[in-house]
């Protein structure tokens, strides 16, 4: 769980993410986490220790399954990825809100936007564990969390598909203005992730730019056990 993160960072095809993200509003980074990794990160979610709740989706209306958010200080490697994704994430951030003409711009470091969170009021972490048994599924929804929002955000396959689990698969829509939701399946085996983006993107028409809104969810696992980690780098009210 200590292995630096740099390697499989600078491996990835940083020109392709980000061309990714602006045609479909999510990119692809395969192999972030290595097999140990993942189990190790997975095997987590069976204590209490490190968490700060736990959550019954369909006590909330939320989809079935469950997942905890982790507690101050998070897991090494979360909070390695959290620090080391953030900078490479911010320039097509700022990039998209002066496209959308939005005023919010992002600082270089996460720690400076963690502070910015902090001072108004969003103290709790973020960072959660997913986990899906069969007939589990998450409804399409926005992690939002308060005022300050950054827009992209990062989930992690943690089991293997065919073997832990069937089914479950990542979906992202997006609601183009006054047009139907086009729907899109993300193709992820075990440590791949997926970053896209959490409320809205840009997206040029004849007309000129324009918004779209997206929404993540997971289908219905029809067999074994799924985990997955999510990295979200605003905090909480």
């Amino acid at each position: 769980m200590n292995a630096p993160l740099h390697a499989p960072l600078a491996a990835l095809d940083w020109t392709g993410v980000e061309t990714a993200l602006d045609v479909q509003g999510w990119a692809l980074l395969p192999g972030l986490l290595s097999p140990a990794d993942c189990e190790a990160l997975a095997g987590l979610y069976a204590g209490d220790a490190g968490f700060r709740s736990r959550v019954v989706m369909e006590r909330h209306g939320f989809g079935r399954g469950e997942y905890k958010y982790f507690a101050h200080p998070l897991p090494d490697i979360v909070a390695r990825l959290r620090t080391a994704l953030y900078p490479l994430l911010v320039p097509i951030a700022n990039r998209w809100n002066a496209a959308m003409g939005l005023d919010v711009r992002y600082p270089a470091d996460h720690a400076d936007f963690i502070a910015r969170c902090h001072q108004a009021g969003q103290l709790r972490p973020t960072p959660l564990l997913l986990q899906y048994g069969a007939g589990d599924y998450n409804c399409l929804h926005q992690d939002l969390y308060g005022e300050h929002v950054f827009p992209l955000q990062l989930a992690i396959l943690l089991s293997e598909p065919g073997r832990d689990f069937d089914g479950g698969e990542f979906v992202l829509t997006e609601q183009r203005p006054r047009m139907q939701s086009r729907a899109e399946v993300v193709p992820l085996r075990q440590g791949d992730a997926v970053v896209f983006a959490v409320n809205q993107r840009p997206v040029q028409g004849t007309r000129g730019i324009y918004r779209v809104a997206m929404r993540h969810g997971v289908s219905r696992v029809r067999a074994g056990t799924r985990h997955t980690v999510g990295i979200i780098f605003h905090d909480a009210q």
